[in-house]
C-alpha cells in the first residue's frame, strides 16, 4: 500500500508501546483535561448510535467497541485502520466478538463486494487525515457505500473553531508540528457542510475542543462541499 508523508506522519505513533501510552494519556487524561470531552462521554456516543452490524474505522486502541453496549451479544464487528499495529492492538481488545479485519487507506477508494454495515464509526480519525476539511471528507465518500440506506455514520473529531484551553492549545501546536494531527484549518462549520453535502440528516455539536457528529441517509449524489 503506497500511503503518502502526511498519511504515514499521522499514523506512525501507533506502535504497540505508542498504543499502550493512548490508553493512558488520551483515554485516561486529555480527553477530560485538554479536549474536555470526556472518555466516557465518547463511549456514550457509541451506545446511542452503535448497531448489531457495525464497523469502527481508524481504530486506535480497540477501546470503544470492546466497552460499549452493542443490541446483541454477538455483532457483527469490522475494524478498520492503515495501520497494522492498531488493527491487531484493537481485534485483541474485541476478540470475543470475533472481528472482521480491513487493512484499508480509507482517503482511497475501498473494498468492492463487501457486505454494507448498519453503522459506521469514526472516532478521532479526521484530525490525523492530511488536508483540509473539503480534501479529508473524500473519507465520506469512500465510507457511504458500506453504510446501509437507513444506518448512520458517527464520530469525533478536534476542531479548530472553539475555546481552547492552555493544554489544548500546546498539544494541537506540538502535535501538528509533528504531524501526528493535520487540523489547523478544521473547523466544526466545516465538517457540517461537508456532511450536508453527502447526508440528508446531520447532527454536529461541540463539546469542549472536539466536533461530535452523525449523518444519515447518504445522498445518490454527494455534490462538491467547499468545507473549510
Amino acid at each position: 500500500m503506497q500511503l503518502s508523508r502526511e498519511v504515514q506522519e499521522g499514523q506512525r505513533a501507533y506502535t504497540r508501546w505508542g498504543l499502550t501510552y493512548y490508553r493512558f494519556f488520551v483515554l485516561g487524561l486529555s480527553n477530560r483535561f485538554a479536549w474536555r470531552c470526556s472518555t466516557s462521554r465518547l463511549l456514550e456516543m457509541y451506545d446511542t448510535y452503535v448497531s448489531e452490524n457495525h464497523l469502527d474505522v481508524g481504530v486506535g486502541t480497540g477501546y470503544y467497541v470492546a466497552n460499549c453496549r452493542f443490541p446483541t451479544g454477538s455483532p457483527r464487528l469490522g475494524l478498520m485502520d492503515v495501520n497494522r499495529n492498531s488493527l491487531a492492538y484493537a481485534a485483541g481488545a474485541a476478540s470475543r466478538y470475533e472481528p472482521e479485519i480491513y487493512y484499508c487507506n480509507v482517503l482511497d477508494p475501498l473494498l468492492d463486494g463487501v457486505e454494507k454495515f448498519h453503522s459506521i464509526s469514526m472516532n478521532y480519525l479526521l484530525h490525523c487525515l492530511p488536508g483540509a476539511i473539503a480534501e479529508k471528507s473524500v473519507v465520506f465518500d469512500n465510507l457511504a457505500p458500506l453504510l446501509t440506506s437507513d444506518g448512520v455514520l458517527f464520530g469525533s473529531t478536534v476542531v479548530q473553531d472553539c475555546r481552547h484551553n492552555a493544554i489544548a492549545k500546546w498539544l494541537l501546536k506540538a502535535y501538528n508540528e509533528r504531524g501526528h494531527f493535520h487540523n489547523s484549518a478544521d473547523t466544526a462549520s466545516g465538517l457540517e457542510r461537508a456532511l450536508r453535502d453527502r447526508f440528508d440528516e446531520v447532527d454536529v455539536r461541540r463539546v469542549g475542543s472536539v466536533a461530535l457528529f452523525c449523518a444519515r441517509k447518504p445522498l445518490k449524489a454527494a455534490r462538491s462541499t467547499n468545507g473549510e
